[in-house]
């Protein structure tokens, strides 16, 4: 079963484009996916597709709608140049945990909902866990943000994904993050580099990878999911 394109109307009134793909067999909970700085593209899609196989109603909200719709692009060149652009200069922060907090609204009536999220998206999931509401858990992979976001407590149990060869999140960074020793964060360090999740990087590192998806799916079964 593969989700599809709906249109969701977002907390400032805009319309945002959102791939929502249904569970198979038993519903284990509501998830929402927060995309990398390169879109909802084939690859979070995809990821959608896997979270829905494993049970769960999948959320993917395309958060640079408003100022790029419909935009997916690379890891290289222009898009990666565009992706950064939107991400940094174009795009408020503050509206993608808008946004990420109206897909949880929306799935929360059906059950428990979770966060998981993806470079950028790896960022937003920290912020979820300490800042946005119904959230019963949260899973971050290699959120650059995070490091000096780090001294708001976590509200729900949260477990952060980072990868030891990351040259865009030096390990001091990461050590920071592991001296805080909040009791509902846990961070795992992988030997492999930024974006090791995804098959289509250079970076794609498989071991490391099914273990953050085995962590990730266990955190939420334990809360519910």
């Amino acid at each position: 079963m593969t989700g599809m394109m709906e249109t969701m109307t977002m907390s400032d009134g805009a319309s945002v484009a959102v791939y929502h793909a249904q569970p198979t067999g038993e519903r284990r909970g509501g998830l929402v996916l927060v995309q990398e700085i390169f879109g909802v593209t084939d690859h979070i899609r995809d990821l959608c597709d896997e979270y829905a196989a494993d049970g769960y109603e999948v959320l993917a909200p395309a958060l640079f709608d408003r100022e790029h719709p419909g935009f997916e692009a690379d890891y290289s060149g222009d898009g990666l140049a565009r992706g950064v652009e939107l991400a940094r200069q174009l795009h408020p922060f503050e509206l993608s945990l808008k946004d990420v907090q109206t897909c949880i609204d929306t799935l929360a009536p059906a059950g428990p909902v979770f966060v998981v999220g993806y470079c950028y998206g790896g960022s937003v999931a920290w912020f979820a866990s300490t800042k946005l509401t119904g959230v019963a858990a949260a899973s971050g992979y290699y959120g650059s943000m995070i490091p000096a976001a780090a001294d708001e407590e976590p509200k729900v149990p949260v477990i952060l994904h980072f990868g030891r060869h990351d040259h865009g999140i030096p390990m001091e960074g990461v050590e920071q993050v592991i001296a805080k020793d909040w009791p509902n964060a846990t961070v795992y360090v992988y030997e492999a580099g930024h974006g090791f999740n995804s098959d289509r990087r250079k970076d794609y590192h498989e071991p490391s990878a099914d273990l953050a998806k085995q962590r990730t799916l266990e955190l939420f079964r334990a809360n519910g999911g």
